[in-house]
Formats: C-alpha cells, structure tokens, sequence
C-alpha cells in the first residue's frame, strides 16, 4: 500500500467506524473487503442480502461473520433496495456496494421518493495516489454522469471540492481538462470549462481554486505549463481532475490504474451519504481504502465540515 493510503488509514484509526449497510456481498472478494474493513475499524457493517448464501461464502472464504447483523434481502434488486431503506431510516451512515451490478444499486439510490438523492447532482469520484504524483488526485467524473451539462458540471466539481474538504485540503486546486488550453467553440468541453472558472468567481462554485480548460499535462506538470506560456495557481498542482464527460474520466482513472500502478478508492458522492461504489477489479486494498474515504466523509458531515 502507498504513504498516501498509509496516511489515510492513520487519519481514520481515531473516529468510530461509520455504520455501513452493505448491498448483496455474496461473493468471496467483496465480503472480504467488508470483513477487513470492519476488522481495521473503518465500517461497521449491516449485511444485507441471502442469509444463507453470505454464509456459504464465509464459511469457504474462512471469514467469521457472527458478529455482523444480516438483513435478509431474496436478489440483488431487493438488496439495493433495503439498504438504501436502512439508511434512510437513519441505521446506517453509509451504503457499500457488494457483488451486484452499480447500475442495480443505483437504480434503489436515484428515486426522488424512496432513494438517497439530495438537491444536488450525483456524482462519483476516484481518489487515487500515484508513484508519480506528489499527493493523492481526486478524479471526477468515471462512473456516473455520461454526458453532463454545465449544471451537472457544477455539482460534479462541488462534490470533488467538498470531499477533498474531508480529506484535509482547504483550498484544492480544480483542474478542467479538455483536450486544449484555449477556449474555442469547436471544442465545447473548454466553454464550459471557462464557464465553471465564471461560476468560481461569481460564487456559485466555492472553497477551491479553479481552472481551466487545461490539458492533462498542463494540469499535472509545471513544467509543461511552463513550457506552454500558462500562469495559473492550479496548472502543475492539481488536487482535482474533472473530465469533460464519463469515458474520458473513465479512461484516465484506469490508464493511472493500469499503466501508472495507481491505487485508487472509488466514491459516489452526492448523496444523502457516501456511497462506496467498488468495482469487481478492485483489490481488497483498494476497497478498505474506498471505506476509509467513506469514514472521513462522514465525520465530516457529522461534525457539520
């Protein structure tokens, strides 16, 4: 595991671990992660799925899970759905996604009158740490908004800053990446890129500085924004990446993954909760990390950061 992710789970070892209902952890991977993350203090897990068949994938995982509520849910679907009804009564502080498909879960989450959503847009984030980058990255938006707006745009970097908030930055630095530094009209990534800078300045986006459109390497390499004439207190030291739409963020959270041998914690934020939104690739370190992210959000709201 990197020092980023050393030092994430020194910042969770002192809070309690947050109440975590846990939709459908019928496979060995995703129980693991649950079992592990419970045992490191960082969730207190409510499962919730087949009694029965999260017992069979303990007993041959080896995993004791006798200390851990199971709330009986007959599929996937019914899983989703009565996790997020845990947590909307209050029971638990955050939702886990197990070994059922994110559009499953999601589909309990986005309803207006029996889901999770808030006035604001839903959105997802990778906080992922690199060997090659001086600090973790939050990268938005991968997994949920495929072609946002301006609007969606707005609350996808919101939600960034305010977890970067919970995660001790005061002031991130937002890049805008399109595929240029100039705004042009051909490419209508880099108008709403200066748009979002607008809205910064008008207030309606707060607590970080933004910028942009700006390329990738401009973005995370000074001396590339250097080389490219640009002045800005966020070229060469981003905190956040937001990509103009779900492939491109998509893409370069798994290129990072894949190519870069980044580690990476996946968050759905948003919500009337953090969502830890795991992919079947992830490791079981990828996943106590997801959690430990979704621990310091959490503490973060409840002590109203």
């Amino acid at each position: 595991m990197s020092k980023a992710y050393d030092e994430l789970l020194r910042r969770c070892r002192p809070l309690e671990p947050v109440v975590t209902a846990v939709a459908y952890p019928c496979e060995q991977t995703a129980l693991t992660s649950v079992i592990e993350a419970a045992e490191a203090r960082l969730i207190s897990p409510i499962l919730v799925g087949p009694r029965e068949q999260i017992r069979e994938v303990a007993a041959k995982a080896n995993l004791n899970i006798d200390l851990y509520p199971i709330e009986e849910a007959v599929d996937a679907l019914s899983a989703a759905a009565k996790a997020v009804a845990i947590v909307r009564a209050g029971r638990a502080e955050a939702l886990m996604k197990g070994s059922l498909h994110t559009d499953e879960l999601m589909s309990a989450v986005v309803p207006s009158a029996t889901g999770l959503r808030t006035g604001r847009r839903i959105s997802h984030a990778f906080v992922m740490s690199l060997p090659t980058y001086p600090k973790p990255l939050i990268v938005t938006d991968g997994a949920i908004n495929i072609a946002p707006t301006l609007e969606d745009k707005r609350d996808i970097c919101q939600n960034a800053i305010d977890l970067a908030h919970s995660l001790g930055r005061a002031q991130p630095k937002v890049a805008i990446l399109s595929a240029v530094e100039t705004v042009t009209t051909k490419i209508p990534s880099t108008i709403d890129a200066a748009a979002l800078c607008k809205m910064a300045d008008r207030g309606q986006i707060t607590g970080a500085l933004l910028d942009g459109p700006l390329a990738m390497d401009n973005a995370i390499s000074a001396e590339a924004a250097r080389t490219k004439g640009i002045t800005s207190a966020v070229a060469g030291d981003a905190d956040i990446l937001v990509a103009p739409d779900l492939e491109a963020g998509n893409i370069l959270a798994k290129q990072l993954t894949f190519l870069a041998n980044a580690d990476a914690a996946g968050l759905v934020l948003g919500a009337r909760v953090p969502i830890i939104l795991t992919s079947r690739a992830d490791s079981v370190i990828s996943r106590m990390a997801s959690c430990g992210v979704a621990l310091l959000v959490a503490h973060a709201r409840r002590s109203g950061k």
